[in-house]
């Protein structure tokens, strides 16, 4: 029996009539949910943005064109260049010393002259946030250092990130920036390869080095992926005084994988706290608020970055 006749011989066609009935069946199955509405969400991050992966267009956006420091974020387009140069994960690198002074915040437990795998050291970059893993990365590029950072930069310009820069491979200098907006872009060409996903959403992981021989213990630098509430895809935190707290991540929030991005927030719990409040808006329209220490400082950090906007852009910012 066919769908039509089926339904002509319900109870449906006791009650229609069959123009009725006609429309009925070729209406839509179901009306698209409205959107929450985006004044209804109050967030401590400085920037933001938050779109399901695939999506076009965001469902939310704040300062998402600032272009601002985002340190450790960086590391993301570090991962995404190692795995697109086709270096193997497999090799053992030598942790050499750096060839520049490293930055007032560069201690590692890793021992110069010892060994590890590029793979190793590229799922500690990410999960940890290890820096000194991060320059070996580049150090041991295929071309060279100089070539790798130049690579990062050419990448952000064919996902069309117009507002960023890359000048090292931890992040950690102030003059590695983007903007939310961006980052949504680089966060969509991240999810893309799963070595990423994985590597980025480990929980824990110990690595084996040699010469001299012993192993260092790594958990992941996003509470969130530790928490049974939270199904994690894809993460990468960051902070310098510069950047504030930053969290980028895809997680799922109303039934699909959703990218949030978060700039410069106060505290350690301040970015936890903004996905929390992303989560339940997108979920049930719930509005939001912010404590008084977070809110000043993000109104204080929008002030002060205003001028710089200025500055880049010519155009007076939105605060």
């Amino acid at each position: 029996m066919t769908l039509f006749n089926k339904i002509r011989s319900s109870s449906i066609a006791s009650f229609l009539p069959w123009g009725a009935l006609l429309t009925f069946l070729l209406a839509p199955v179901a009306l698209a949910e409205e959107a929450p509405d985006p004044e209804r969400l109050k967030l401590a991050s400085v920037s933001a943005a938050v779109a399901p992966i695939g999506a076009e267009t965001p469902l939310y956006t704040k300062r998402a064109d600032w272009s601002m420091p985002i340190a450790s974020v960086t590391k993301l387009m570090t991962g995404l260049v190692v795995l697109e140069s086709g270096a193997a994960l497999d090799e053992w690198l030598t942790v050499e010393e750096r060839h520049f002074p490293p930055a007032a915040n560069a201690f590692s437990r890793l021992r110069p002259e010892s060994e590890a795998r590029r793979g190793d050291l590229l799922r500690i970059a990410l999960m940890s946030s290890e820096n000194y893993a991060a320059y070996l990365l580049a150090r041991h590029h295929p071309e060279g250092y100089d070539a790798f950072i130049e690579a990062m930069n050419d990448k952000a310009r064919s996902l069309g990130m117009t507002r960023t820069r890359f000048v090292d491979s931890s992040g950690l200098s102030d003059a590695n920036v983007s903007s939310a907006g961006d980052l949504l872009k680089l966060v969509q060409a991240a999810y893309a390869n799963q070595t990423l996903r994985e590597l980025s959403a480990d929980g824990r992981h110990s690595v084996r080095f040699r010469n001299p021989g012993y192993t260092l213990h790594f958990g992941n630098t996003n509470p969130l992926v530790h928490s049974g509430r939270w199904e994690v895809d894809l993460t990468k935190t960051g902070y310098l005084t510069a950047a504030g707290r930053c969290l980028v991540m895809v997680t799922e929030m109303n039934g699909e994988p959703t990218a949030v991005v978060l700039l410069n927030s106060f505290g350690t719990r301040t970015p936890l706290g903004d996905a929390g409040r992303i989560r339940r808006w997108l979920e049930n329209g719930t509005a939001s608020t912010v404590a008084q220490a977070a809110l000043r400082y993000e109104q204080e950090t929008a002030e002060r970055l205003s001028g710089q906007q200025v500055a880049e852009s010519g155009a007076a910012p939105t605060l």
